[in-house]
C-alpha cells in the first residue's frame, strides 16, 4: 500500500517496524520556505530502511515519505516535549539538531500552519500505523512495534559526549514486556565491536509511547542507532557505506528474530 504520504508492506510476522524519519518528500510550497541550512535535511533518518530491508521478511513495514521539517510523526501532536529540561526539536522543527535555524527569516511557521501540517501529514501517517497494529494485533494475538531511528554519533546541542552505537528505548521499562527489553540488551551487548545502552539520552519516543501498552498486547521498543555505525560519513552527503552495514546488519537480524521469538510466545 503507498500514499504521497506513506509506504505501507503488509506482512504475516508479529513484528512491525516503523520508519517515521527516513523520507524526505516536502511540498513545494513548504520547501519553498526552507533556507539552505534545512534545505541540507540533516536530520533525516538516512538510508535506515535500506539498512533493515529484508532482515526480517515477514514483518510489516511502515514508512513515511514526507520529511520530518515538514512534521515530525515522532512527536506528541499536542506539541508536548518528549524530554523536559533537555534540548530537543518540536512538532514542526525552527531549528536543526544543533540548534541552527532552518526557515528563512519570517517564514517560519505558524500556528495554523503547524495545525495544518498535522492533519495532512501526522495524523495519516499514524492512522496507517495503528491501522497495521490493530490488524497484527488481531491476526496474531499480540503486536510488536519496532520504531527504527538514527542520528549523529555526536551532537553537542542534544547530549554530551558520543552516543553509543545502540540506544535502545521502552520508556524505562513500560511499552514492552521485560523479555522483549531483554533481548535487546543481551542481543547488543555481545555484538562484538559497538557499543550499547538502554533508556540512555533516548528512551523512546513518542510513537513508542504511544502504542506500547503492554497489558493490551500491543508492545513498542524504539532502537536508535548511531549513524556512524553505517554511513560513511555523518555529513553531507550521508553516504550509505556497505562494509560498516554489513558488519552491523547481523546484529540487527538477530535482534528482530528474538523479538519475534518472543512475541509469538506472547500470544494472547
Amino acid at each position: 500500500m503507498m500514499s504521497d504520504l506513506f509506504e505501507v508492506s503488509r506482512g504475516s510476522s508479529p513484528v512491525i517496524l516503523g520508519f517515521p524519519h527516513t523520507g524526505t518528500g516536502a511540498p513545494a510550497d513548504i520547501e519553498a520556505r526552507l533556507n539552505a541550512n534545512g534545505r541540507l535535511l540533516a536530520d533525516t533518518d538516512w538510508h535506515i530502511h535500506e539498512l533493515y530491508a529484508g532482515l526480517l521478511p515477514d514483518a510489516t513495514t511502515v514508512r513515511a515519505t514526507f520529511h520530518r521539517y515538514v512534521i515530525d510523526a515522532n512527536r506528541d501532536p499536542e506539541g508536548v516535549t518528549l524530554y523536559p529540561g533537555q534540548n530537543t526539536t518540536g512538532l514542526v522543527p525552527t531549528t536543526d539538531f544543533d540548534g541552527k535555524p532552518i526557515w528563512n527569516a519570517g517564514e517560519e511557521p505558524s500556528p495554523a500552519d503547524i495545525a495544518a501540517h498535522l492533519e495532512a501529514f501526522h495524523r495519516p501517517y499514524h492512522a496507517a500505523l495503528a491501522a497495521e497494529v490493530a490488524r497484527v494485533r488481531r491476526e496474531h494475538g499480540v503486536a510488536v512495534l519496532y520504531d527504527c531511528h538514527s542520528i549523529r554519533s555526536v551532537v553537542p546541542f542534544l547530549f554530551e559526549g558520543r552516543l553509543p552505537d545502540f540506544n535502545i528505548g521502552t520508556d524505562m521499562g513500560r511499552t514492552c514486556d521485560p523479555k522483549i527489553e531483554a533481548a535487546a540488551v543481551e542481543v547488543t551487548a555481545n555484538a562484538e565491536g559497538f557499543t550499547s545502552i538502554l533508556n540512555g539520552r533516548f528512551t523512546g519516543g513518542w510513537t513508542t509511547r504511544h502504542y506500547g501498552r503492554p497489558e493490551s498486547g500491543v508492545h513498542a521498543i524504539q532502537m536508535e542507532l548511531a549513524q556512524s555505525s553505517h554511513l560513511a560519513a555523518e555529513a553531507p552527503p550521508f553516504a550509505y557505506d556497505g562494509a560498516r552495514a554489513d558488519r552491523l546488519r547481523p546484529h540487527l537480524k538477530t535482534l528482530l528474530e528474538r523479538i519475534e521469538q518472543i512475541a509469538f510466545g506472547l500470544k494472547r
